[in-house]
């Protein structure tokens, strides 16, 4: 008899986090300086609808109040069974959920040092949602042009290498 040394499909899932959404524009659009991971706090149809893939990050932004986070402007689509007593709302303002250190951080840098808080993605982590976020400082239109030139270089220069 054969043993396998595979792991259970539960164990995998534990370990991996899965992506629900992702800000690919925010690291073109900025220097990302530091990350935070930070709970939601949702709604049950919320949810379901991220399980089923409907969440986007493009217009997002997170911004401090009352030295509280919040995320504005994520866009949740609701399911089509989302519960007839419940008016769904796309892009209410949802809550972060952070230590006060890492509130007291950010506050400090956005403040003080003007710093943005960009959303860069969504991802389960233990059965829960987490937003990646980054404290970010933007680009001029020079610091895009060389990222995108560094890119094509590098492009080209793995083209190179695979051609012989």
């Amino acid at each position: 008899m054969i043993a396998t040394m595979a792991k259970p499909a539960a164990a995998q899932d534990e370990k991996t986090e899965r992506l629900i959404a992702e800000n690919r524009k925010a690291r073109y659009e900025y220097f990302i300086e530091d990350r935070f991971e930070a709970g939601l706090a949702l709604q049950g149809w919320e949810v379901k609808a991220m399980r089923a893939g409907r969440a986007q990050l493009t217009e997002a932004y997170a911004f401090l109040k009352d030295g509280e986070a919040f995320l504005f402007g994520a866009h949740i689509t609701p399911l089509k069974t989302t519960s007839t007593h419940i008016v769904a709302d796309p892009t209410r303002t949802r809550k972060l959920l952070l230590n006060r250190s890492e509130l007291n951080r950010l506050i400090g840098a956005v403040e003080r040092k003007g710093y943005t808080i960009v959303p860069l993605d969504l991802h389960w982590k233990a059965g829960r949602v987490k937003l990646e976020m980054g404290l970010a400082k933007g680009k001029k239109q020079h610091d895009k042009r060389a990222t995108e030139k560094d890119r094509d270089w590098q492009r080209d220069k793995a083209r190179l290498l695979r051609r012989g």
